[in-house]
């Protein structure tokens, strides 16, 4: 049987310098699943999660569901990652949080030393009555941008459920994004969508973010900060639908463009069906506030500091 154990220490040692804390990854205690590549390294049930995991041909599938009634004290924790320099991984990822459930996620995906690299996740996450999950992911990069990361996502949440993610990419070179999120949202339900991340050199990032408000009184956000420096370029679609009655539902999209070749466009897309609901948007493109620089650089921090200070707070 192949010797994975420098591999395991790899992927652990990226999920560190990604800000996680590899004691919980490792600690029997909590849920937990570790895939390299597409090799699954470790997985790890407690009452009440249950995590299968198989190879497939091009891959790696797994379910995750989380049993009606019950509130996970500690977050699960994923990580996700390809340590070599050239690779694909691709993970077909199936969540199910049952009725009244309540649970939280946090994925770190690492990919230090990616040249020719291709992360495909393609997942599925069904939010059943009053339930409620938030899902965190962080990524983590190394600095020359050869990667393509390419998720895409389907929530559906039911009556007075609850969903949230956040994502987070600003360590490292973005390489390619291209995040596809859509969420269906019944009776009461909510959902939230943020999303950070800052491109370097001539990363390409493309954020298209759909919120579906099917029910009545359902509400949902799509949120995203994303900052482009030197030749990047950056497209952010957020849409929402207003079908449910008396539903609610906000875009909210600032991006700040640092350098004369960065480029960046916001497109926020509102539809509204039923007549009472109500749909907001803003969405605001520019570059770093000069008075926020002129105010740093008299305490005695140089421009490009400053500059760097007022991205991290926002990207924080």
């Amino acid at each position: 049987m192949p010797d994975y154990s420098k591999e395991f220490e790899a992927i652990v040692d990226a999920y560190e310098k990604s800000g996680g804390d590899s004691r919980q990854l490792l600690d029997k205690s909590f849920a937990s699943l570790i895939v390299s590549g597409n090799r699954v390294l470790a997985s790890n049930s407690i009452p009440g999660v249950h995590i299968e995991s198989e190879t497939i041909p091009d891959g790696v599938r797994a379910k995750i569901i989380v049993d009606a009634g019950i509130t996970v004290r500690f977050p699960v924790h994923l990580c996700f990652g390809v340590i070599p320099k050239d690779g694909i991984q691709k993970i077909e990822s199936n969540y199910i949080i049952e009725e009244n459930a309540s649970v939280s996620f946090l994925a770190h995906c690492s990919f230090p030393n990616a040249i020719h690299v291709q992360h495909l996740m393609n997942a599925k996450i069904q939010i059943k009555k009053g339930a409620s999950l938030k899902y965190s992911e962080t990524h983590f990069h190394g600095a020359d941008g050869g990667i393509e990361v390419l998720p895409k996502t389907v929530v559906s949440v039911e009556e007075d459920g609850y969903f949230r993610t956040d994502f987070k990419l600003v360590t490292g070179r973005v390489g390619k994004l291209d995040l596809d999120y859509i969420a269906n949202l019944d009776n009461s339900a909510v959902c939230e969508m943020e999303t950070k991340v800052y491109g370097k050199q001539d990363d390409f990032i493309r954020v298209k973010e759909t919120i579906n408000l099917n029910g009545r009184e359902s509400r949902g956000i799509a949120k995203s900060r994303i900052v482009v420096s030197d030749s990047s370029t950056t497209e952010v679609l957020g849409e929402i639908v207003g079908t449910g009655a008396h539903s609610r539902g906000h875009v909210d999209c600032m991006e700040i463009i640092k350098g004369d070749k960065a480029r960046a466009s916001a497109v926020p897309k509102l539809m509204v069906v039923n007549e009472t609901a109500k749909l907001t948007h803003e969405a605001a493109i520019g570059s770093v506030d000069k008075k926020q620089v002129e105010t740093l650089v008299s305490r005695g921090l140089s421009e490009n500091e400053a500059t760097d200070v007022i991205v991290k707070g926002l990207l924080r």
